[in-house]
This record gives structure tokens, C-alpha cells and sequence, in this order.
């Protein structure tokens, strides 16, 4: 069968990134979440939400905070893609997503997203008078992509 888009809500999309997500949980809020299914099943999720740098949060950004896929192959490009477009048609204006350290970006460079910055490790979000848990991405270097426009 071949893929396709579907509609997922903010409680299905972020229970999928729970059973598949490598190393995040479900972010706290969305804008809009996309599904992809291949015949009457879900095989991926895209979380598309407010940018967490506040640098970025002008209202006319947005970042894909999650993706997650059972492996599918093309489900992350898809899902990508899908995400812009609707941002796109949604009037936004800018679109941001970030990989890890050690990871290709290879569903990225599928669809025309490019490389625009180097993130160094970031020390976390914890500090002595606001403990938090560390889910072990901290201390970890990103690249930051967007879609060619």
C-alpha cells in the first residue's frame, strides 16, 4: 500500500511519540499534528508547534518539535513535507526543525529542508532553584534546518 497523509489528534500524536520516539516524550502543546497511514494504519506522527527558542517565536514561525515513525520508509519525508504545507497554507512563514548530533537528516534533505545553524550543547534545562529532569538530550549538538522556500 502506499502512504498517506491523515488526520491525528494532539492525544493520538502524542502517544505514538511514547511507544516510538527515540529519546523525547510528548511535547506539552501543538498547533497542529499530521498522521501518516499506510492503508488503515498509523506509522507516523508530526508534532507541529510554537518555536522553543524565544528568539524565534515571532508568529510567523513554527518548529516541528516531533517525529516519529514505526520505520516506514518515506513516512518522515512525508511527514515533513505535509507539516510545511500546511504551515504554509496556514499563513506562516518560516518553519524550523532540529536533529541531533550523529543523525543524517536524510528525510530532511529528501524535501528540500537545508541546514541554517549549528547549535552547540546545550547544558539543560535544570538549575538549582528549578530542578528539572534531564530525559538525556541535553549535552547533545543540533542542527537547525528549514524548508527551502
Amino acid at each position: 500500500m502506499s502512504l498517506r497523509t491523515v488526520p491525528v489528534s494532539f492525544k493520538q500524536a502524542g502517544q505514538f511519540v511514547v511507544d516510538w520516539h527515540r529519546h523525547h516524550r510528548p511535547p506539552r502543546g501543538h498547533k497542529f499534528s499530521i498522521g501518516v497511514a499506510d492503508g488503515d494504519i498509523l506509522v507516523g506522527v508530526a508534532i507541529v508547534g510554537r518555536p522553543i527558542a524565544r528568539h524565534l517565536d515571532d508568529g510567523h514561525t513554527l518548529e516541528v518539535t516531533r517525529v516519529a515513525t514505526d520505520g516506514h520508509r518515506n513516512a518522515c519525508s512525508l511527514l515533513y513535507a505535509a507539516a510545511w504545507q500546511a504551515g504554509k497554507a496556514l499563513g506562516y512563514r518560516r518553519m524550523v526543525t532540529y536533529t541531533q548530533q550523529g543523525e543524517s537528516g536524510a528525510s530532511l534533505r529528501a524535501v528540500g529542508w537545508r541546514v541554517v545553524a549549528a547549535r552547540p550543547p546545550a547544558p539543560g534545562w535544570s538549575r538549582p532553584s528549578r530542578p528539572r529532569h534531564d530525559d538525556g538530550t541535553a549535552h547533545t549538538a543540533r542542527l537547525r534546518w528549514e524548508p527551502d522556500t
